[in-house]
């Protein structure tokens, strides 16, 4: 299993939300290259970063950071937030970005998906937003009347490889993770799954690395709940 360590960017600099709640922000660092940096040497090789800015309002706030951290780390990047069009597609991709995450437009403009699915293969990704079973959108906001199992199903169905796969409720609690929805996910043959949110403990990703190709850790290793080098290691 892949540790993903997690990077969200507003303004440039390192943060973490609350459940998404942009009110509830605490920053971590203003160098975020350094940041990225420092993962590596703890011996992480894959990297998630979210772009807040471009997720709450579609700006490129953030884009010289990212290319900064491709340019300056050696690892592989998975970038989402805000990403809405081919354009930005294009523009994460030509950077060395390993893959760009779709959320809301996947679930708003199927065609749209369909249609980068077919283009660019693998190197699209999709962020499956959960509460309570059912599929959220813009920065969790919406609920919509979509149940995220199936949704999961029907992005297999027209070629999506990965998706990852977060449950709200447990997001930046640091109370664990729904182990149970994993498993469930790990059930749908032909479709790597990425967990993320509230993942805090080693027990868990002992467990979670016989069912998921991935993990992204964000809060936890912030705060210190868990040691990324650890991580690291637990999950081979």
């Amino acid at each position: 299993m892949k540790i993903f360590p997690a990077i969200d960017l507003r303004d440039g600099m390192a943060v973490r939300l609350f459940q998404g709640d942009y009110d509830q922000m605490t920053v971590y660092s203003d160098d975020p290259v350094k940041v990225a940096e420092d993962f590596k040497k703890k011996g992480a090789d894959c990297l998630h970063l979210v772009d807040l800015d471009g997720a709450k309002d579609g700006k490129l706030v953030n884009f010289d950071t990212i290319k900064a951290i491709t340019e300056k780390v050696d690892m592989f990047v998975e970038v989402g937030g805000g990403i809405r069009d081919e354009e930005r597609i294009a523009q994460y991709l030509d950077l060395g970005v390993g893959r760009v995450i779709l959320g809301t437009v996947a679930v708003k403009e199927p065609e749209f998906l369909k249609a980068m699915v077919k283009k660019y293969g693998d190197k699209i990704a999709v962020g499956v937003d959960a509460l309570d079973g059912y599929v959220a959108v813009n920065g969790w906001k919406e609920i919509t009347d979509t149940k995220s199992f199936e949704f999961c199903e029907y992005l297999r169905d027209i070629g999506v490889k990965t998706v990852i796969y977060t449950d709200i409720s447990r997001d930046g609690g640091l109370k664990g993770t729904n182990f149970e929805a994993y498993e469930r996910l790990s059930l749908i043959e032909g479709l790597e799954i990425v967990a993320s949110g509230g993942i805090s403990f080693e027990d868990e990703i002992k467990a979670l690395k016989d069912v998921v190709a991935a993990a992204i850790l964000g809060k936890a290793i912030y705060s210190g709940k868990l040691d990324l080098e650890r991580a690291v290691k637990l999950a081979i």
